[in-house]
């Protein structure tokens, strides 16, 4: 009660008590007039990365833009993705760009700095290591992941090996949720700067 304006006690109680009228329903003549139009979404955004994948050469592939669960996981999925396209040529052969739409979550347990598509990027380091030819691209559509200045990541499949040689150690940094410093390491953080639109984020799986 301390915490919260006289005005708005006042205001809430009287709701409670039934002087204050209810929340307008769906039925409600003050929705007549309403229309509501989606002029963006995750998956425009999606399929406007495939045309111009597309009009680069690529073959492409829209392959969900329902992408969630924890960050990591995603990160080591898209990796295994990526060892299937260098194996079989699957689901579609090279030159390939594979996108996948959506948000992953992450669970912090270190006091590290970083955001969802750093560390589903750092998730798949490991399982990227040694695949010739192919990149991952994970980025926030609004140009900002987590609390950080950097969009998202890349990773190569010689990112293992560089991390390495600097004597980073991914196990490490997933353990601090410490992303974004891995990445400022090696130079591999995207920083876009902020886009003014935010459709939830894009992973782009690149088979060269």
């Amino acid at each position: 009660m301390e915490k919260v304006p006289r005005s708005i006690y006042e205001h809430l109680s009287q709701g409670v008590g039934g002087l204050k009228p209810e929340n307008p329903k769906p039925s409600d003549q003050i929705f007549q007039k309403v229309n509501n139009v989606i002029i963006a979404s995750n998956q425009l955004a999606a399929r406007a990365a495939l045309n111009q994948a597309q009009a680069e050469g690529l073959n492409t592939l829209l392959l969900t833009s329902y992408l969630q669960g924890e960050a990591r996981q995603a990160g080591r999925f898209v990796a295994a993705l990526a060892r299937q396209v260098v194996k079989d040529g699957q689901p579609i052969p090279r030159p390939a760009c594979i996108v996948l739409g959506g948000e992953t979550t992450v669970k912090l347990v270190g006091t590290g700095k970083g955001g969802r598509n750093q560390e589903l990027a750092l998730g798949s380091v490991g399982d990227m290591s040694g695949l010739p030819e192919i990149a991952l691209v994970s980025l926030a559509t609004d140009g900002g992941d987590g609390p950080t200045d950097a969009a998202g990541a890349v990773v190569t499949g010689e990112t293992l090996a560089r991390a390495q040689q600097t004597h980073l150690s991914t196990h490490d940094f997933l353990a601090r949720n410490d992303a974004y410093h891995f990445f400022q390491y090696l130079d591999d953080l995207l920083i876009t700067g902020p886009t003014n639109t935010n459709v939830n984020d894009l992973v782009f799986l690149f088979a060269f």
